[in-house]
């Protein structure tokens, strides 16, 4: 059995990253620069499921 080199799994994943970085470059993607602190999460708040404290009235 002929033994195999092994990659790390962060050089693995970095190597792959670079690689569908270089496809989308290749392709017309464009890569956009968005402001530190600026998130792409939209405003989650709304009523809550539960409740804590005693509950009043009873």
């Amino acid at each position: 059995m002929a033994v195999k080199s092994k990659k790390s799994a962060s050089s693995e994943t970095h190597d792959s990253i670079a690689e569908q970085t270089a496809a989308f470059l290749k392709a017309g993607g464009e890569i956009q620069q968005i402001k530190k602190g600026v998130s792409g999460q939209v405003n989650t708040s709304g009523p809550r499921q539960i409740v804590l404290g005693k509950p009043s009235g009873r």
